[in-house]
């Protein structure tokens, strides 16, 4: 690992002398990496002496209320310890900003690999077929979890699920908005007036389920770890289901990271038909869902936090300034999507 760090998000004397005592073995930290992926909190490997470990923390700068939250991460992978859903272990969470400025925890981590690109280049038919397959049912491990039983009773708040997400996803959008969006406005009018009835299905979601999201063993496509639960509450399980259908039909490529276009039976990827029955069956439905609505929110959600980014950027405290600016200005062809795929929609 590189060193020195000098990146003045992670001053390494304060970290070290904070975890010195609070983590088993730890002393000295040996090195630092710093993620080059992820706009919203930013990570940091660190070679130490107590093994390698995760640092992730909240951005500088004035924050929006509830948005950046390390302290749900680290309360969901903890209360995750020793159930189905693979996490990885979580050492302390530092609430006290005088450290490094914001809060921050600490974490193992998890050997495994990470995939950007849902096409898996390079890796066997039969490999991708059990990755995708491991990915369907980890999500519906994770949605069979019992909230209470581990401690997440008070997660999120009671009531229609996707009514609550809409109308902080609105305000969020409306906070960071940098100029009018006439598309953006008619796919919040579409959501607004086919808003679901609440039909009382709650389990905790983790908010971001997406394959980059994963870590797994690229021999058997087994997941390891699942990540980036900032986003996690309890909720409805078809926010998660419709936010990976979501992101398949985005632009191949580094940014787009879907699957647009692509042969996916020629790769041994499932069809979207294929993978929602087959999660229907692990979480013991009655029915195929109809995916319109959550698909629809999923890609509202992903644009205003988009226009997040791009509002950070303008502001001067993005991790990565260059790629925030590239991201924001995806927003208007992230609702055009959203507008397409609801071109036969009632």
């Amino acid at each position: 690992m590189a060193a020195p760090n000098g990146d003045p998000l992670l001053p390494e004397a304060a970290v070290s002398a904070y975890l010195r005592g609070r983590i088993a073995g730890f002393s000295e930290i040996r090195g630092v990496v710093k993620s080059a992926t992820g706009q919203s909190n930013p990570t940091f490997f660190l070679d130490t002496d107590a093994g390698p470990l995760v640092l992730r923390r909240k951005p500088p700068g004035r924050l929006l209320k509830s948005a950046h939250a390390v302290e749900r991460e680290f309360r969901v992978m903890r209360a995750l310890q020793g159930t189905p859903v693979p996490v990885p272990r979580v050492y302390l969470l530092c609430e006290d900003e005088a450290v490094l400025g914001t809060a921050f925890f600490v974490m193992e981590q998890v050997a495994g690999q990470t995939e950007n690109d849902p096409r898996c280049p390079g890796m066997a038919k039969a490999r991708r077929r059990a990755l995708y397959d491991a990915m369907n049912a980890t999500l519906a491990a994770l949605h069979s979890v019992d909230p209470v039983a581990v401690g997440l009773g008070d997660f999120g708040r009671p009531g229609n699920y996707f009514a609550r997400q809409l109308a902080r996803w609105q305000g969020q959008y409306r906070a960071t908005e940098t100029g009018p969006l006439p598309d953006m406005e008619t796919l919040i009018a579409w959501l607004d007036t086919h808003m679901p009835e609440d039909d009382g299905r709650v389990a905790l979601v983790h908010g971001d389920w997406r394959l980059d999201n994963l870590l797994f063993d690229p021999a058997s496509g087994a997941i390891n770890a699942v990540l980036d639960w900032e986003l996690s509450t309890l909720g409805h399980p078809l926010a998660d289901l419709g936010a990976q259908l979501m992101q398949w039909r985005l632009p191949v490529g580094a940014e787009g990271r879907g699957l647009a276009g692509v042969d996916r039976a020629a790769l041994g990827l499932p069809t979207d038909a294929d993978y929602v029955a087959r999660y229907a069956r692990r979480a013991g439905l009655d029915d195929i869902p109809d995916m319109t609505f959550p698909v629809a929110f999923s890609f509202f959600r992903m644009a205003a936090i988009l226009q997040g980014v791009k509002h950070r950027a303008l502001q001067g405290n993005a991790s990565n300034p260059e790629k925030a600016r590239y991201l924001g200005a995806l927003v208007p062809h992230i609702v055009q999507l959203a507008l397409e795929g609801l071109s036969g929609a009632a």
